[in-house]
């Protein structure tokens, strides 16, 4: 049976619970198979051959954590978290006069021994004596030996000076041996030395001292939190040098793990394989390693196979960003400020990465000139990996993408093209932040991602301003907003202490809360240069070295301000520290006006409300002056209730529609959701405030879902010819898309009729870029057509996608995530897919880890249209049955808070929706 023949008579049955959702109890042709299990097909598990327990990383020593995906129309950004140890950290601890020494912190759950006699569960922790006194407890190796560390972050008594790391990989064989060999420094006393590591069979081991000769070691390893020992009977003395040799063998990764493999189909429809990371290499004669910085020598050997040697880093590089690619990619290179820029895809694609070239050019150039400090290494590689999970990953000097976020033909649109500058700005940004200054530790994460996000947004606008950067921005700081308004969020600095929530740091509130604080400085600090001299001082007095949030505050509050300004740690310290944002409430009377702030949280339980205050800077203008920025002046809201004059308060209110820009106005009916979401505004006024704006062009791209009739007279006046504009191709879209979503007779009849063209012509006809997905819904052309395919209404194709996704046959298993996001904007499809996630959760989190982005967006999209007792209680239940396998996931207790207030605006609303409607 073909799963998409409609005319077949065999039938997919609607998922569990089709009813829970339903707005109307009217509805005459939906029935409640809650009752009857039996009538759904649950998914059968995949055939014997499919069914891969992989590991999920063959790691060592470096982690590279990653990164964030974006929405329907946007790449994610970096690389998801999960790719080669933690072990940077120790970086430069020991040369940074400020730093002091890590203290041992015990995590949450972490087990304890008691001084008086215990007993010993099979997993390690004991049995507590509740009257004794506790010290740490050390867990059991995997060779039953006690392993010497309880601490997910390594101990600082060792500091590694210097990687030389050597691999094999057998693109045959789909497996690798290697050799890492670590010269190491010593800190303080100790008997042991902690690495990180995942999924290695190390097959040989051995230690040198000073000017001793190698001796065998024993290497421990402890795998529930990735780490390996080595164990001496006397003490390693502070000031020692020593050298640790590992030899070790692995299958390559079949996820997006450490070293793992990918492929390709060339143009003659053979398959291609390559190895990439997420260190030299040996590799046959038809295959080209890259590394971060350029290759020395390449020398055969008597085997056949080649070795490739790369340069000693010339920087002090952070662990995490070690990264190279085997592979027979070719490349298009330029000369950039004395540094050789190239980008790299699978032949096929060259022609492709012409315009990637060109803006990584003048973007580098832009960061070498803003920043004041050049980019420091010979050569940056970009490369197009045609299997990669996440947009990107900033190793330095080799920048790992997804085709399609580095790929774009001559023919693609601005959007594309947009995507495409906003992640190599994001990467390149990370050059100088997160790569030249890294943050001490996960906590602080967003000293990384909140600058590059920021950074991405500012640089395009002045480097590429045809991309109208500002709308994109402004659509991914409201983004944020909603996270940050669940009680369920976290501060954009906040403690970690597992890998799970290392994981879960890689989302908007790292991102684009921390993006959205920054551009509040910016806009706050006297001088359109203060804020960039700031960041230049951070800059230069951290460079190769690790920080803290403080730092940066530091470093802003030393750079000469007037003296009627704001403290900057004082006022900063407050927004990173605490989750939430506050809402401002104005009143004015006479010439006073009262500002007042409290804790802004969508839930009402009582238990939620917090005290929290922030010093909020407001600007605002008076009549005495024209809205200029140059009339714009400042006020610093620091209690629950400030209270200032003017000479005259400018009524804004009445001539908002002559004042008001698209992003103010765009902001306020987000606002308006928000609070009626809160049950502070009426859906009656929410009503009101989008007919006053109805007619505003900018609205439409902004409210994708809304309903037809609110903009079927702008509908009909859009083209289906090419426009030049961005945000003119940005409303288009969203107009048409949701017009024939919405079933609009003319849009269908012409999107079909464009559609019919296409194929008759072989795909040569040209489609505008933003209408393709309107269409059709290329390496992008090819996501948007599985986008359009994933909208589909008919359950057997829900059902076979969701399906392929999983497998990664057909549809790629790193656009699942995408499938499921998109399979669940309909109106049968979210309960498909939250059946399959439940069916296929073990298989999920093989591919995903727990706390990932990817595992992030897929409860998300699968939970966020819920708004049922029945439906909140299936979620919490099936989360809690996992335990380790997801039940604490931040993502988890977001799930069940939207839900909640899901149920309480669906209860207080209906009868105005029905009303209205």
């Amino acid at each position: 049976m073909d799963p998409f023949d409609s005319r077949s008579s065999e039938r997919v049955n609607l998922p569990r619970n089709m009813i829970e959702n339903s707005m109307f109890e009217e509805e005459p042709d939906v029935v409640d198979l809650a009752k009857d299990s039996t009538s759904f097909p649950t998914f059968p598990p995949l055939d014997p051959d499919d069914v891969v327990y992989e590991p999920r990383s063959s790691r060592l020593l470096v982690r590279g954590l990653g990164e964030n995906d974006m929405d329907d129309e946007e790449e994610d950004c970096e690389s998801s978290a999960r790719l080669l140890g933690m072990s940077f950290m120790n970086r430069s601890s020991a040369q940074r006069v400020a730093a002091s020494s890590y203290t041992r912190q015990s995590p949450s759950r972490s087990c304890s021994r008691p001084s008086a006699q215990c007993t010993f569960t099979k997993t390690g922790c004991p049995k507590q004596n509740k009257t004794s006194p506790s010290e740490p407890v050390y867990p059991i190796s995997t060779n039953g030996e006690v392993f010497p560390w309880a601490e997910l972050r390594l101990p600082q008594s060792i500091r590694p000076l210097s990687y030389d790391l050597t691999l094999n990989p057998d693109l045959d064989k789909m497996n690798f041996t290697g050799r890492t060999v670590i010269t190491m420094f010593v800190r303080h006393n100790t008997k042991h030395i902690i690495l990180h590591s995942m999924n290695l069979n190390i097959t040989k081991a051995t230690f040198k001292l000073g000017d001793a000769k190698d001796s065998a070691v024993t290497v421990l390893e402890y795998k529930p939190k990735q780490q390996i020992a080595v164990k001496f009977t006397e003490e390693l003395k502070a000031g020692q040098r020593c050298v640790l040799t590992l030899d070790y063998a692995a299958d390559l990764s079949h996820t997006y793990d450490g070293f793992y493999n990918s492929s390709y189909i060339d143009k003659d429809g053979n398959k291609k394989v390559l190895a990439a990371t997420q260190f030299e290499p040996l590799h046959k004669a038809d295959y080209m390693a890259l590394s971060n910085m350029p290759k020395v020598k390449t020398t055969k050997l008597p085997n056949g196979l080649f070795l490739d040697e790369f340069e000693k880093t010339t920087v002090n590089m952070s662990t995490y960003l070690v990264a190279f690619v085997v592979s027979s990619f070719t490349p298009v290179s330029k000369n950039v400020s004395n540094t050789l820029l190239s980008v790299y895809s699978v032949p096929e694609k060259k022609e492709h990465t012409s315009y990637a070239l060109q803006a990584a050019s003048k973007l580098l150039d832009f960061y070498n000139n803003f920043f004041e400090i050049p980019y420091p290494l010979q050569k940056l590689d970009l490369v197009a990996i045609p299997d990669f999970l996440a947009g990107a990953m900033e190793n330095w000097g080799l920048i790992t993408f997804r085709e399609t976020s580095l790929l774009v033909g001559s023919q693609s649109s601005a959007l594309e093209k947009q995507v495409v500058a906003s992640v190599t700005a994001h990467e390149l940004a990370h050059q100088w932040f997160g790569n030249l200054v890294t943050m001490s530790w996960w906590n602080d994460l967003w000293l990384n991602e909140g600058f590059a996000t920021y950074m991405q947004y500012m640089s395009i606008q002045n480097v590429l301003p045809e991309l109208d950067i500002e709308n994109l921005f402004l659509d991914v700081r409201l983004r944020a907003m909603e996270k940050d308004a669940l009680n369920s969020s976290h501060a954009v600095s906040t403690e970690v202490n597992t890998p799970e929530q290392v994981e879960e740091m890689f989302d908007s509130v790292s991102y684009e809360k921390g993006a959205s604080i920054l551009l509040m400085l910016n806009a706050s600090l006297p001088g359109d240069q203060q804020f960039r001299k700031g960041i230049i001082q951070y800059l230069k007095q951290f460079s190769g070295l690790n920080t803290f949030t403080n730092d940066l505050w530091n470093s802003l509050t030393q750079v000469e301000l007037p003296t009627q300004h704001m403290n900057v740690s004082e006022m900063m310290s407050l927004w990173t520290s605490q989750k939430g944002f506050p809402l401002v409430t104005v009143s004015h009377k006479g010439e006073e006006v009262t500002l007042t702030q409290e804790h802004f949280l969508l839930t009402s339980d009582s238990d939620s409300h917090s005290s929290s205050l922030w010093h909020i800077p407001v600007s605002y203008v008076n009549d005495s002056c024209s809205l200029g920025p140059e009339c714009s002046q400042l006020f610093i809201l620091k209690t629950n209730q400030g209270l200032f004059c003017v000479v005259t308060f400018f009524r804004y209110i009445k001539i908002a529609r002559k004042v008001l820009t698209s992003e103010d106005r765009t902001s306020l009916i987000h606002n308006i959701f928000a609070l009626s979401r809160l049950g502070r505004v009426s859906f009656q006024q929410v009503h009101q405030l989008l007919k006053y704006f109805r007619h505003d062009h900018e609205l439409g791209a902004r409210l994708k879902d809304y309903m037809l009739t609110l903009f079927r007279d702008l509908i009909k006046k859009q083209s289906w010819d090419e426009l030049k504009s961005v945000s003119q191709q940005e409303l288009r879209s969203a107009l048409l898309e949701t017009a024939c979503h919405l079933e609009d007779e003319q849009c269908i009849t012409q999107a079909k009729d464009i559609f019919r063209n296409y194929t008759a012509s072989n795909g040569t006809a040209h489609i505008p870029g933003d209408l393709q997905q309107v269409v059709f819904n290329v390496a992008a052309q090819k996501r948007k057509m599985l986008k359009g395919l994933a909208s589909t209404q008919n359950p057997q194709q829900i059902v076979w996608l969701l399906q392929e996704g999983l497998r990664g046959q057909f549809v790629q298993t790193q656009e699942l995530p995408l499938v499921i996001d998109t399979v669940c904007n309909g109106f049968a499809g979210y309960l498909f897919a939250w059946d399959f996630i439940q069916e296929n959760w073990d298989r999920l989190i093989e591919k995903f880890p727990v706390g990932s982005f990817a595992i992030q967006r897929i409860i998300k999209s699968a939970t966020s249209q819920f708004s049922t007792k029945t439906h909140l209680d299936q979620v919490q239940s099936f989360f809690s049955s996992l335990k380790e396998r997801g039940s604490n996931m931040r993502s988890v207790q977001e799930a069940l808070e939207t839900i909640k207030l899901n149920q309480r605006w669906m209860d207080s609303n209906l009868a105005s929706l029905r009303k209205w409607l």
